[in-house]
């Protein structure tokens, strides 16, 4: 008889699981359901780092749902994943072109670095956001206990020991604006204040900018009417927006300062912007203060709502993080996409990168923004499933948090910061048809990199959403492709003597707004060398 009930138990459970239940999530299952958790939301454990998912110690950095099975019920599914053979295991991820990395390669001091990166710190550090009450952006700013103030000087103070534990490597300021609240009825005059973390660079002219904005609201509460975005006294926790990012980036600068004390090639800003909320006043305004001192950005990132991973239905991602890059597709914030997909794949593979190409989300917006209508590379990381039904509310609370996968979003943010910051500048490729093999070839020539011990040509034909082809140039500045390139798009990058590729260039270029078509070929070139679209 109770052989019997144990069978029907087994094959019931056997019944109702996905045939394509694969391998690691059977070792979940059998881990969750012996340690309490509920093993129906087992995904939420695959965002655990390896070396975590079998620690029960750590299981209250990720705030599981618990399960109320009986024993007869664990030993139950426990039996039935030990029982599926490994050849019907399938895995059900999103998974990557094989090519996806580019022939970019891992470096073992990065790779370090992002193994450092814990979930416990990023965690920590919401927690004492989301106990300001709020962070609005019109907050209080006197309070030690509550507002906008209380938040910002806790992000400098943690911010400056890190500098201190490094020896001063980081230079932690205060980076004010007194900024036009636009939209509000008396249009007040509010002083907008990021907490900016700079790691100077070998090249100090050059930044990576790498951010996330401290700043809350219950903008989307409808009792408050047309005006609740400026709402600033009652609780807005935000800790998925956007206290996972910046949590996220905190995380960030403290690994980096402690493993590059001396800093890499390029600069590196860690930024908690402010005023995000009501209309990207913090960005706008680190944006144009960076391009009036001169400084070339290399890349914008913001890391905005990272800490979700259950949509309103209850459809559940923890391994995938979107990445959005504005067009052209041949444009800076597309190349860089296409690096931080590759970067990503390389260093944290079991975490999947999801390319939109895009500047944001359909009517919404993010702190890389102000710097892509500058013309920088700027990209916006964030997660795979979004739930309306907590953002901009009361309800965007700690317990919503996921931060094993805040903590896998931060790493692969650290493997396109860390990368882009040890290579080269890019170089600035041209294209010339080739006459001497009748026009049908095109030369390529680029600029000499000081710091570049050689050069790789890329090749992909238009429809592919990343370089097929690599070329390697040991030697000079001029390449004739062998590809067609009517057909595709060509690209060069700068290799670093220890193996760092910088961002590509694309040859032909986008083209600024010109009166005339840059696509005719009189003489053989490109006009200014690059493409428009017909009718400009």
């Amino acid at each position: 008889m109770m052989k019997t009930a144990s069978r029907r138990r087994t094959m019931a459970y056997k019944s109702s699981t996905p045939s394509s239940l694969n391998r690691d999530h059977c070792q979940l299952t059998s881990f969750a359901v012996r340690n309490g958790l509920d093993p129906t939301r087992l995904v939420l454990l695959t965002s655990l780092p390896y070396s975590e998912r079998l620690n029960p110690s750590s299981l209250d950095n990720y705030n599981m749902p618990k399960s109320a099975l009986s024993p007869l019920r664990v030993a139950t599914i426990v039996a039935f994943c030990a029982s599926i053979p490994l050849g019907s295991q399938q895995s059900t991820a999103i998974s990557a072109p094989a090519d996806v990395t580019m022939g970019l390669k891992r470096d073992p001091a990065l790779a370090a670095a992002i193994a450092e990166i814990s979930a416990a710190q990023i965690r920590a550090t919401d927690s004492v956001l989301v106990s300001f009450g709020t962070r609005h952006t019109m907050s209080d700013t006197t309070s030690n206990a509550r507002g906008i103030g209380a938040a910002r000087r806790y992000l400098f103070n943690k911010l400056t020991g890190y500098s201190k534990a490094c020896g001063g490597c980081l230079r932690v300021e205060y980076d004010p604006a007194l900024m036009e609240m636009r939209g509000h009825p008396q249009r007040p005059m509010v002083n907008v204040v990021n907490v900016i973390a700079w790691l100077p660079g070998r090249d100090t002219s050059r930044v990576v900018v790498m951010g996330g904005h401290h700043d809350s609201c219950i903008c989307s509460r409808s009792d408050l009417g047309p005006l609740a975005r400026f709402e600033a006294t009652q609780d807005a926790p935000g800790a998925d927006d956007d206290g996972s990012g910046t949590s996220a980036v905190v995380e960030l600068a403290r690994v980096f300062s402690k493993h590059f004390p001396k800093g890499l090639e390029t600069s590196i800003i860690f930024v908690a912007y402010s005023g995000e909320e009501e209309g990207l006043y913090g960005s706008t305004h680190l944006a144009q203060r960076l391009h009036g001192a001169g400084y070339k950005v290399v890349a914008a990132f913001t890391d905005d709502i990272v800490g979700n991973v259950v949509a309103e239905d209850g459809a559940v991602d923890s391994t995938t993080v979107r990445i959005f890059g504005a067009e052209p597709d041949n444009g800076p914030s597309r190349e860089l996409a296409r690096y931080a997909w590759a970067t990503g794949t390389i260093y944290n593979p079991s975490f999947h990168i999801l390319p939109v190409f895009r500047l944001d989300r359909i009517s919404r917006g993010g702190d890389h923004s102000p710097y892509v209508s500058l013309g920088d590379a700027g990209l916006r990381f964030t997660e795979r499933l979004e739930n309306y039904k907590r953002q901009h509310l009361p309800t965007d609370d700690f317990a919503h948090v996921n931060f094993g996968y805040v903590a896998n979003v931060a790493r692969t943010n650290a493997s396109v910061v860390g990368s882009l910051a040890a290579a080269p500048a890019p170089p600035v490729a041209l294209a010339r048809r080739d006459q001497a093999s009748g026009g049908s070839k095109w030369s390529l020539t680029w600029n000499s990199v000081p710091s570049a011990a050689s050069y790789e040509v890329l090749f992909r034909r238009t429809y592919s959403p990343t370089y097929e082809k690599v070329y390697p140039v040991a030697t000079g500045t001029s390449f004739l492709l062998p590809d067609q390139l009517d057909d595709g798009w060509a690209a060069v990058r700068a290799v670093s003597a220890d193996g760092h590729r910088s961002l590509a260039s694309t040859v032909p270029p986008p083209c600024p707004t010109l009166a005339t078509r840059a696509d005719s070929v009189a003489a053989g070139d490109l006009i200014r060398n690059c493409i428009r679209a017909p009718g400009r």
